[in-house]
């Protein structure tokens, strides 16, 4: 597949529910993995309900295995990086990724403010849906690793992202 070739970006629940779906751009692959962007007034849509447009720009992070994706957001949004630790993603299809959000997240703002977002939510998923030990204990392993990337000088967290950015602005 070529750069900017459309894809579209899926976050489904543990049982296979929709959770959030956007239209991206491919903007290209480096040794992070395939990096997609949306410009300021995209439409993302959460569940099976309208979409609405983001007032920002915008790049995703597919990582080729990792237990995570990270946005980066541009201005004037607040946070600007955040991280959903998820099951690996699952390409169905080259205009297609698909990954399973396991609730727990990741995020830096502008300040330099780092934290850990979402653990109750995945206390309750973890019985409500189920999770199995190696789920968790990946989950838990990603959100240790982001939280010190995110505090650190470590790559893609620090610069190479900037690149991607000015992209879609």
């Amino acid at each position: 597949m070529s750069g900017d070739d459309e894809v579209r970006l899926v976050f489904r629940k543990y049982d296979g529910s929709p959770h959030w779906s956007s239209p991206m751009r491919r903007l290209g692959e480096d040794e992070h993995g395939v990096w997609l962007g949306a410009p300021a007034g995209a439409i993302a849509r959460r569940g099976r309900a309208t979409g609405r447009a983001v007032d920002y720009a915008h790049v995703v992070l597919v990582p080729r295995d990792g237990w995570w994706t990270a946005t980066f957001n541009d201005v004037p949004k607040p946070t600007e990086i955040y991280c959903d630790v998820t099951t690996p993603p699952r390409w169905l299809a080259p205009d297609e990724v698909t990954v399973v959000d396991l609730d727990l997240d990741v995020r830096r703002r502008r300040t330099g403010e780092v934290e850990v977002l979402d653990e109750d939510e995945f206390v309750a998923h973890r019985a409500r849906y189920g999770y199995t030990g190696d789920v968790v204990e990946q989950a838990l392993a990603a959100v240790a690793y982001l939280d010190k990337a995110l505090r650190g000088d470590v790559e893609p967290f620090s610069r190479d992202y900037h690149h991607w950015l000015a992209r879609v602005r």
